[in-house]
């Protein structure tokens, strides 16, 4: 009999049912589409062996003026740096002590510590390193000259922190009784949390809802988690700590320097941008008098003086300013994008144009209902804007258009309100793709991604968990960051440190990832002959791969009617080798299984040719 050739269209089609979707995609995971091709996604590598404390929340690469790579990558807990293969912690100083005497006060075989200082106003999981001038500053066995994540606050004078390293593995003291010496605090800023929630306090639902002194058991008010925006002035690196201060790391000071606030900027803002080619220094969602925290206003954005990140404060001699958007509620995010700052609220599009003197900026809101979702959901691609929203996916190429989108209900009914300001945004432009990975309902950190190839105009989807990308160009590779809830960081070195770490990956690297294989597969819609009118038989395959390695497993399956929960399968292993394959099976609908998971195993899918008959049936 003549072999029939099984064709599908690109992209994953989740729209429709696998009935409906007959000739495309339905499922997917690990897989992109290449030249209308579905093929594995590249292989990943560790970065560096060590983990970083904390979720990461953004990631963002740069050169200096003497060629030397950098990467910040911002956490929950810590601020860091990566250059030349090592990782520093730069997480800026929010106080130091004065001389403390005899700080520490132990309890025999015990791995706490109490520590007395007065006024330290830090919290809980904040982080303080100890310093003086003896060598190991060692208290009843406990040598206290390291860095230490705060285990608890008994008042303002003192709190306690363990002597618990990153393995688990406790020291304690041979001892009861106070010691230290001469002893110097210092205390990084104030931590915050690894994920958005809904507020149940005070002032968070409304007014008289449930018995008066208690927390709400509902609320419609999101926390929104800790979260961090970078960006460069020069070769120095500015880093705004979302809802709090900017601060500026000066790369000639050295990688193991923290970055300092910037004394003369706005205290309390959502994110900073800098315009090019004019660099200017945005604070949006900022306070509308500078130095006064308490007023801040989330639609109210800040500019500093050309060629300045220090000048606020407009006068006529600069060209700072200030403006207010009047569409939405709070500013979301921004991006640079044709010859214009892009700026999203929850609800509108605006843009800021470069103008000149006198009035240095024009402010022209371009789009309503059609705002994004998160701080990193928005990225510009050689002059076009894709963002998600709640509920869809746009585009901005001189006109704003939302986009089809052939898996928007799978993503958007499994999309979790509370932990949307988690969105990440990604661009691998080798491959013509913006990547979104988001959380699920049933999850509380990022756990899937939804791909668009926009040279193709196609989607994938997957569970490839990644709270930060960073493209190549900077680097050779793309990289990106895995948040593992139940590991601990391990760099910078410091006890008592509560678990959930990231790990630092290079992408596109290899076929697999850094233990195993990658559990690869993609599904087809039904096929049929007649409209399923007759059963077909199927008894023997010629199928066609580029680029295949290891092997595959080539799954078909078969039902009587599109809605049956009865499927019978065949499975044949299909290597480089495999010009053919024998199997018996029948029914009034077909799909196809392509998968993979072995290590090595790598595969771009060509077509398959099917001996497909009319059969009778029963």
């Amino acid at each position: 009999m003549p072999l029939t050739k099984i064709a599908f269209a690109p992209g994953i089609d989740k729209q429709d049912t696998e009935y409906g979707a007959a000739g495309r995609w339905t499922d997917s995971d690990f897989v992109r589409f290449r030249y209308g091709l579905p093929e594995k996604i590249g292989g990943w590598i560790y970065l560096v062996s060590d983990s970083l404390i904390g979720v990461a929340r953004d990631m963002h690469a740069w050169t200096d003026l003497d060629g030397v790579r950098y990467t910040a990558i911002g956490t929950d807990r810590k601020l860091y740096v990566y250059t030349e293969g090592v990782v520093y912690d730069i997480t800026p100083i929010r106080r130091t002590s004065g001389t403390l005497t005899n700080p520490f006060a132990t309890v025999n075989n015990s791995a706490t510590v109490t520590v007395t200082d007065s006024g330290h106003g830090a919290e809980v999981g904040d982080f303080v390193t100890f310093s003086d001038s003896t060598t190991n500053n060692v208290v009843n066995n406990l040598e206290m000259n390291a860095q230490f994540q705060i285990t608890s606050v008994t008042n303002a004078s003192t709190y306690t922190v363990t002597y618990t390293n990153s393995s688990g593995t406790s020291t304690l003291a041979d001892a009861t009784g106070n010691g230290g010496g001469s002893v110097t605090a210092t205390y990084q800023i104030s931590v915050g949390t690894a994920v958005s929630q809904y507020g149940y306090g005070w002032g968070t639902y409304q007014w008289g809802k449930e018995a008066w002194g208690t927390a709400r058991s509902s609320s419609n008010v999101t926390i929104e988690g800790r979260n961090w925006s970078f960006d460069n002035f020069g070769e120095d690196l500015l880093a705004t700590v979302n809802n709090g201060s900017t601060f500026r790391w000066d790369t000639s000071a050295g990688p193991g320097t923290p970055a300092a606030v910037v004394s003369s900027a706005p205290t309390v803002s959502r994110f900073n941008l800098v315009s090019m080619p004019d660099r200017h220094t945005f604070l949006f969602g900022t306070e509308t008098t500078i130095g006064s925290g308490t007023t801040q206003d989330s639609l109210f954005l800040r500019f500093s003086s050309q060629e300045s990140f220090s000048d606020w404060t407009p006068s006529s001699s600069n060209t700072a300013g200030s403006f207010r958007i009047q569409d939405g509620s709070k500013i979301i995010t921004a991006v640079r994008s044709r010859n214009a700052v892009l700026v999203w609220t929850d609800t509108s599009l605006n843009a800021l144009q470069f103008v000149g003197a006198p009035f240095t900026f024009n402010l022209t809101q371009i789009g309503a209902n059609c705002g994004a979702v998160s701080l990193h959901s928005a990225v510009d691609v050689n002059g076009t804007a894709f963002w998600m929203s709640q509920n869809s996916f746009y585009k901005f190429d001189g006109a704003i258009s939302k986009m089809p989108c052939s898996v928007q209900d799978y993503v958007f009914e499994d999309f979790s309100i509370t932990n949307q300001p988690e969105t990440y945004a990604a661009v691998n432009s080798e491959f013509n793709e913006v990547t979104w990975f988001y959380t699920s309902n049933d999850a509380t950190q990022i756990d899937r991604f939804v791909t668009y190839n926009y040279l193709e105009d196609c989607w994938a989807t997957g569970s490839l968990a990644r709270t930060t990308w960073q493209d190549y160009g900077v680097y050779q590779k793309p990289y990106a960051t895995e948040y593992l809830t139940t590991a601990t960081g391990t760099t910078p070195a410091a006890f008592g440190v509560t678990v959930g770490a990231t790990s630092l990956y290079q992408h596109e690297t290899g076929t697999d990832n850094v233990t195993a294989g990658i559990p690869a597969f993609i599904e087809s819609g039904d096929f049929d002959i007649a409209d399923g009118q007759p059963f077909l038989h199927i008894g023997r395959g010629i199928p066609n791969f580029k680029n295949l390695s290891g092997s595959v497993d080539l799954k078909l399956n078969f039902k009587s009617y599109p809605s049956s929960s009865s499927v019978t399968s065949a499975t044949r292993t299909v290597t480089s080798t495999t010009d053919k394959f024998d199997l018996r099976g029948r029914g009034r609908q077909a799909n196809i299984r392509i998968e993979s998971d072995a290590a090595g195993d790598n595969w771009r899918y060509g077509t398959l040719r099917l001996d497909v008959q009319p059969d009778g049936g029963r």
